[in-house]
């Protein structure tokens, strides 16, 4: 799971972050799965991308993309986070690796066109690529809500990450389908 501080479980307990409960339902539905927690903190597509290569050390079988957080958080453009994206997608499928593309929303500050533009990068980009699994937005149902979020209001609380691992989880498990037989 490439990612940020979101994948990374910012102010959570070890085990407590999406990746690990990810992790946990997929092994109480049978799926005998290893999710690899490349997220790191404040992390942009840029930095996503310059560190692709490292994340793919541990030779994964298919791939979860969950940024762009950053991206919008600190108003870089959508052509340069599409730029990021677009590379780490075609770095991703030069390996024939399955991948998972989960969209983030741009922060309402940034004004409306901002936002038509950075979400229409993920939905752009899973239109151009039906090879893809596409999650609109990493946290339906859990961003703007107090009770799932941590007093900085970006990031999830545990029972937050939780529900974002079960709602992305059909998604997950659409993925894993399409894993090739080793």
């Amino acid at each position: 799971m490439l990612g940020d501080s979101i994948t990374a479980g910012f102010g959570l307990a070890r085990g407590e972050g999406p990746p690990a409960r990810i992790e946990a339902l997929l092994r109480a539905k049978g799926r005998n799965v290893r999710l690899l927690d490349a997220g790191v903190s404040g992390d942009t597509t840029a930095g996503g991308r310059a560190r692709l290569e490292w994340a793919l050390a541990d030779r994964p079988h298919a791939v979860i993309v969950a940024l762009g957080g950053n991206d919008g958080l600190r108003g870089l453009t959508p052509t340069q986070m599409r730029g990021n994206l677009v590379a780490i997608l075609d770095a991703l499928a030069q390996r024939r690796l399955p991948v998972l593309l989960a969209g983030m929303i741009a922060p309402p500050n940034l004004g409306a066109e901002y936002g038509r533009e950075f979400a229409a990068v993920f939905s752009d980009l899973a239109r151009d690529r039906p090879d893809i699994v596409f999650y609109p937005f990493l946290l339906e149902g859990i961003a703007g809500d107090p009770a799932l979020n941590q007093p900085d209001r970006i990031h999830p609380t545990a029972r937050g990450a939780q529900l974002l691992a079960e709602r992305i989880l059909p998604a997950i498990e659409t993925l894993l389908d399409r894993v090739r037989p080793l």
